[in-house]
């Protein structure tokens, strides 16, 4: 993992526009391995999205106990992101408090019910799109929550990764992204505080992922809370 990355401008970043792009968190190797890794029996369950209305193409939760890489992924951005949380909680004026360690925090999740492992590898192929949503699983959610792209950005046309930030009394803006392979983006899983006039507002934010026109793409999604 990218250790020597700004993550003071990153933290700030994060704050004030809900999303960041992170230059090369995982090698090309690590990345080969999560594909290479994705019909092993690792997993939870499979979701394919056109059943679901979710979009077309598929994805799939790992089970506990996560792979070695999974959970320190976890552990990594909890630690660089728990700063963020904090002062996210304090401008959007919740009471919400976040232990050091991660492990703590999903403790917390427990004791909402929320047992089940929520990091996951998404497939999209020609013509596959995922439709504009939200990662919440539950009472509990972490404000923030990283994907990271596996695929090499020549092994496919389209699949731009989408933001959508909805404004209130004015249209909402989209924000969209091309990852290179083991590129990182981290954003607000629901809302995000934005300064307006009277001080801070809940910006809601859906992501979601545009039509592949040919190729294959995998991303790796890393959400630091657990689901029901």
């Amino acid at each position: 993992m990218q250790g020597n990355l700004n993550w003071r401008d990153i933290q700030s970043d994060l704050l004030e526009n809900g999303f960041t792009r992170l230059s090369g968190v995982l090698g090309p190797q690590s990345c080969d391995d999560l594909i290479a890794a994705y019909e092993d029996d690792i997993y939870r369950s499979t979701i394919d999205m056109k059943r679901y209305n979710f979009g077309r193409g598929e994805y799939k939760y790992y089970s506990y106990p996560l792979p070695q890489l999974i959970t320190a992924l976890r552990t990594y951005f909890y630690k660089h992101l728990r700063p963020v949380a904090i002062e996210w909680s304090a401008r959007l004026k919740t009471d919400f408090n976040y232990p050091e360690q991660h492990n703590d925090y999903l403790k917390i999740c427990l004791k909402h019910g929320q047992q089940r492992p929520t990091p996951l590898i998404l497939k999209y192929g020609p013509g596959d799109y995922n439709t504009l949503h939200q990662d919440l699983y539950g009472e509990i959610h972490f404000p923030y929550q990283a994907a990271i792209m596996l695929s090499d950005k020549d092994d496919y046309t389209g699949g731009e990764f989408t933001l959508v930030e909805q404004r209130p009394r004015m249209q909402s803006v989209a924000h969209v992204q091309t990852l290179n392979k083991g590129d990182a983006i981290i954003f607000a899983v629901n809302e995000f505080p934005k300064i307006g006039k009277r001080g801070y507002y809940r910006a809601k934010l859906r992501h979601g992922v545009s039509a592949l026109k040919n190729g294959k793409r995998h991303t790796l999604g890393i959400i630091l809370h657990d689901a029901k």
